[in-house]
């Protein structure tokens, strides 16, 4: 209902989709067509109506269903997301090990400042840096498009890199409260390998909280990837919802809303399912 009402707020269709030598008249007619001369409640119960039959509506912008251009994107934004998820856990997971093992050490001092870096710098403008470096001086990797794994490269690492900053210092700081704990004493009182004990008895005790973390982080990469697949031109939901909002085109925008909230949704309840599978004794 809030996206409803915003998005009619920001202006009428009218104002981009009618040539800049549109009479008034034509103006008058496209808004009744559209039905937009209508009270706002009026407009949302007709929406709201259809939208519970699975009618979203045709696109203003190109006359297309909603659900076909919402469809294409999210395969897009999820291919991209995976992508930053696995850029998240590759880096995230090992570092924030390290960084707990290795307290107030060297790579502690590192993963520190990786995760300080990765939460401070804006997103928009470490992508454009890297374009740059990368695809204008280097000429190493593409500027912006989806295509080969090449294209996957520089966005995955922008997004996955802010997140996997949360990473090392939520792991760092479970490691070192499961580290402390009796369980991990006794198991290097029998004489386990300092390996054995931090990988297999305290690594996976303290990746419950992670789990949560990069389980909602998923959700929100999809969700808050607009500027990403802008600054990288990547055919996303993100962008789509950027285009939309230009161009006021409202059923393709508001389908794009629902499908972010039903993705978090989705996502947050596969979360609390993989609790059972890492930490067997949460059954209970």
């Amino acid at each position: 209902m809030i996206v409803f009402a915003l998005a009619r707020i920001s202006g009428s269709p009218a104002d981009v989709v009618l040539s800049p030598d549109a009479t008034p008249a034509d103006r008058v007619a496209y808004i009744a067509r559209m039905g937009l001369d209508r009270p706002l409640t009026h407009q949302y119960s007709v929406f709201l109506m259809h939208a519970l039959r699975g009618d979203w509506g045709t696109s203003i912008r190109t006359g297309r269903p909603a659900t076909e251009l919402v469809a294409e994107r999210l395969v897009n934004s999820l291919k991209l997301a995976t992508a930053a998820l696995v850029v998240t856990l590759a880096i995230g997971l090992p570092l924030g090990v390290l960084a707990a093992v290795d307290r107030g050490g060297l790579w502690d001092r590192f993963g520190m400042a990786f995760a300080l870096l990765g939460q401070s710098v804006p997103a928009f403008w470490m992508g454009i840096v890297l374009i740059l470096v990368f695809s204008v001086l280097l000429g190493w990797l593409p500027t912006s498009g989806m295509g080969s794994w090449r294209h996957y490269v520089l966005p995955a690492l922008v997004m996955g890199w802010g997140i996997s900053a949360g990473v090392v210092r939520l792991l760092r700081s479970s490691m070192l409260e499961v580290l402390g704990m009796d369980f991990v004493r006794v198991a290097r009182a029998k004489g386990l390998a300092e390996a054995l004990v931090v990988t297999k008895h305290a690594f996976m005790n303290a990746l419950i909280p992670v789990i949560t973390f990069v389980g909602f982080m998923y959700g929100v990469i999809i969700a808050s990837a607009i500027v990403i697949e802008v600054v990288f031109g990547w055919p996303g939901l993100g962008r789509l919802a950027y285009e939309s909002t230009l161009w006021r085109d409202y059923p393709v925008l508001q389908l794009t809303v629902v499908v972010w909230a039903a993705l978090v949704i989705a996502i947050n309840l596969l979360v609390d399912v993989t609790y059972v599978l890492v930490a067997p004794r949460l059954r209970t």
